[in-house]
């Protein structure tokens, strides 16, 4: 009995069945439309908080520079992100029904340039920016405390801001990408399978 399988050869010959094009369209509707619903809850809850924290300006008039600065550092922060963050709906908008597997191809990708960017640049500088303008807020009110009670405040704020930062972030940064890679994987092995055709 022989024993000697030659596998290599046996993978060549096997059909490799060509993604279905329903399927992947219907993966980039539905990545289209949680990005979408991403967008404007992330919207909806950076302008509610920024309204909210100019609420709190109005009606507690803090006395100290300090915290005015601090206000003025988390509202911009917020709304330099939301800025840079907008900028992907005509991306996400002009993705339709009616373009070819390239155009798919070269959207998806512009769109994984633009969230690396928004992930990388534009989130550090969030965070940075949040992060100095709460230090600056809590001044006044920790001042006030006890030294113990100002070092708690203080280490739970930056603590929540590093989790965030450490932990948070790169899990949800990890996501999205994979959600898009896999979708730019899968039109480019179209696009390799129809020019593999026309040859």
């Amino acid at each position: 009995m022989e024993n000697n399988i030659d596998f290599k050869n046996l993978w060549k010959q096997q059909s490799v069945s060509p993604p279905n094009m329903e399927e992947l369209l219907s993966k980039v509707k539905h990545f289209k439309s949680v990005s979408m619903r991403k967008l404007v809850i992330t919207n909806v809850l950076l302008i509610a908080t920024s309204f909210f924290i100019g609420f709190i300006w109005y009606r507690y008039q803090p006395e100290l520079i300090s915290t005015k600065i601090g206000i003025v550092l988390i509202i911009f922060a917020m709304v330099l992100y939301l800025f840079v963050y907008n900028k992907l709906i005509t991306f996400y908008k002009t993705i339709d029904d009616n373009q070819s597997n390239s155009e798919y191809l070269q959207k998806l990708i512009s769109i994984k340039a633009k969230q690396h960017y928004l992930q990388s640049s534009v989130l550090s500088l969030y965070f940075i920016l949040l992060g100095s303008g709460l230090s600056l807020y809590m001044y006044e009110y920790a001042s006030r405390m006890t030294i113990l009670w100002a070092i708690v405040a203080y280490a739970v704020t930056l603590g929540w801001i590093g989790f965030t930062w450490f932990y948070l972030r790169p899990k949800e940064i990890k996501k999205e990408q994979n959600r898009i890679n896999t979708l730019i994987a899968k039109f480019e092995a179209v696009n390799n399978q129809l020019n593999a055709d026309e040859e």
